[in-house]
């Protein structure tokens, strides 16, 4: 026999009445200070969207990455449609190690560049099993594959426009709809999901169409509705009010502005965005690493030609 389509208040009491008076908390991944209002929950599922440069992947990855380090048991499952995996990981490797990402690239780095990088290698190497990466086709068959092979608490979505779901659709806006509906139901299995998307311009204060953050809004996340519906949080990473940052700044200050909280009250953070070293910190006023620029002198001092 089915199981009935509703339950009564009473049916259900007893056991949220002791749930909630000697329960354990809901298990939170801690993604770093500053950002404990940023909900990295299993059974959850996070939006996050931002103009081009604003470092959406950078943020994703960094949060990523400090809550592995952070839990030891958490498994991550990363599809990620533009960037190869060692791409990826060199990023981290410049965020940690705080060396310049060009030089890690380029593999042009110095005997002292080297020697900095053993502890954010060993960060890395500490966390390799419990992290696995979707290769192409980029589908939401193989993200759950690849999740399963490590029993994946989190998957990370990147981005989500161009991540096929299951069966053929009309249009991208179905195709959208149909994967937000499939990520939901990763939620549901007690998955923690972070789905970044892209964002179209939208009309700022003076009427024109931009990516400035006074006109972007939950609107603005490309192709559905559905987005902003299925997701129980969603971000945008947007310019700081006050910056006046170009597209060739190292560092830029952002703010991450909180749109929706289904289950809290939104909040905003401001941020540093340091592009060189693919690093956010938080915006206090003072310089990203004073004593990097000190730092990276002395090492011309250990240049083997």
């Amino acid at each position: 026999m089915n199981a009935k389509p509703f339950i009564r208040c009473d049916q259900l009491f007893d056991d949220w009445h002791d749930d909630v008076l000697h329960g354990k908390p809901p298990r939170r991944f801690d993604i770093g200070d500053g950002l404990e209002h940023v909900r990295f929950s299993p059974g959850t599922v996070s939006l996050f969207g931002g103009s081009p440069g604003m470092g959406k992947t950078a943020f994703a990855m960094q949060a990523v990455i400090t809550a592995m380090v952070n839990d030891d048991s958490l498994r991550v499952c990363v599809a990620n449609v533009e960037m190869p995996p060692e791409r990826l990981l060199e990023r981290q490797l410049s965020r940690l190690a705080d060396i310049p990402l060009d030089d890690i690239q380029n593999r042009t780095l110095n005997d002292r560049q080297r020697d900095r990088l053993a502890d954010a290698f060993d960060t890395l190497d500490d966390i390799a099993e419990r992290l696995v990466f979707v290769r192409s086709p980029m589908t939401l068959e193989n993200v759950a594959v690849a999740a399963d092979s490590i029993d994946a608490e989190l998957i990370v979505l990147d981005y989500i426009q161009r991540i096929r779901p299951v069966g053929r659709h009309d249009d991208k806006r179905g195709s959208v709809d149909a994967t937000m509906d499939s990520i939901r139901r990763f939620a549901d299995a007690g998955c923690c999901v972070v789905a970044l998307s892209a964002v179209g311009r939208s009309k700022d204060k003076n009427g024109r169409a931009s990516y400035s953050g006074d006109g972007l809004s939950l609107a603005s996340f490309r192709e559905s509705s559905e987005l902003e519906y299925g997701a129980d949080d969603a971000y945008l990473l947007v310019p700081a009010a006050d910056s006046n940052a170009d597209d060739d700044d190292e560092a830029i200050d952002v703010t991450l502005r909180q749109l929706k909280s289904r289950y809290g009250k939104p909040t905003d953070v401001d941020l540093a965005f340091d592009r060189s070293i693919q690093r956010f910190g938080l915006d206090n006023g003072t310089p990203w690493n004073p004593s990097r620029s000190l730092r990276d002198s002395l090492d011309g001092l250990w240049e083997v030609e």
